[in-house]
């Protein structure tokens, strides 16, 4: 038996309503999985089934009405550009979904097997919150087996059959979020020279200690008052669970991680400190100066 395993990753775009249902409707861009001394920058043009995969992976969700961006283009600027600093393949990865302005990703693994009596696909579709890493559907297709050499053929008819309700799945997770929010973490730390810590009294809020003042700022600022406290000493305070929106306000696309963390930083300002901010994934390490 010959088995071909053929992995791509799907990347979901800029979140949108469309009509009076409110559906999110993300834009997809299909990235190549790239395995151990694979490089994703080359691996398409040397395997020319991932490239069948990648069209057909695209097909699929274009018929069902979803916009997809174009990996190749997007890699193309990234070289003119010359963004990419490092060979690290999550690193370069990253880096793409980072251009892209990804709110979800979905992984899409293919595995072709072909024998003396036939060849036949199966497709395992699993979509994730950037921001997060937090699982929101997941569904598998099989082609059923024929005798063909057409691997595209028999991805389209794996992905026919499980597209649909996967993509169901997924909505209805999405709307879950937009009621009850998406999950991130948030540290807080401070630098060897700052002269303040969390029992600093804060004289805008009666004298009140840091920490106080930063519980009770995210108890007004995360959806529902939904947050959780992990931990906390004099130069260190967790909240391990904020629950924050997945759009804007009105409604025009998206809420970033990123922009909850300029949130954070520009209330500290408000109360005369410093901080800086980096983001990883679905955690953000303040830093007060």
């Amino acid at each position: 038996m010959k088995k071909l395993t053929l992995n791509v990753v799907s990347v979901f775009l800029g979140l949108s309503c469309i009509g009076q249902t409110n559906t999110l409707q993300p834009k997809i861009m299909v990235i190549p999985f790239t395995r151990d001394k694979e490089d994703i920058r080359t691996v398409l043009d040397e395997d020319v089934n991932r490239r069948i995969a990648i069209t057909k992976v695209r097909e699929g969700f274009d018929k069902f009405g979803y916009t997809t961006v174009d990996f190749v283009g997007k890699l193309k600027a990234a070289r003119d550009n010359q963004v990419f600093t490092a060979n690290n393949q999550s690193d370069i990865k990253s880096k793409i979904i980072e251009m892209s302005g990804a709110d979800i990703y979905v992984i899409a693994e293919v595995n072709v097997q072909h024998d003396r009596s036939g060849a036949s696909a199966d497709v395992i579709l699993s979509s994730y919150d950037v921001a997060t890493g937090n699982s929101l559907s997941n569904k598998v297709g099989h082609s059923g087996k024929f005798y063909t050499n057409d691997y595209g053929k028999l991805t389209t008819k794996a992905i026919d059959k499980c597209v649909n309700e996967f993509v169901a799945t997924m909505q209805g997770r999405l709307k879950e979020m937009e009621a009850a929010g998406r999950s991130v973490l948030v540290d807080f730390s401070f630098a060897e020279n700052a002269n303040v810590n969390l029992k600093t009294k804060i004289d805008k809020y009666n004298q009140q200690a840091l920490s106080e003042v930063l519980e009770s700022w995210f108890s007004k600022n995360s959806i529902n008052s939904a947050y959780h406290v992990q931990g906390i000493t004099s130069v260190k305070m967790i909240f391990d669970d904020v629950k924050i929106p997945i759009t804007k306000a009105n409604g025009a696309g998206g809420y970033s991680t990123n922009e909850f963390a300029v949130q954070i930083c520009k209330f500290l300002s408000s109360i005369g400190l410093s901080a800086d901010k980096v983001i990883k994934a679905g955690t953000i390490f303040i830093t007060i100066n």
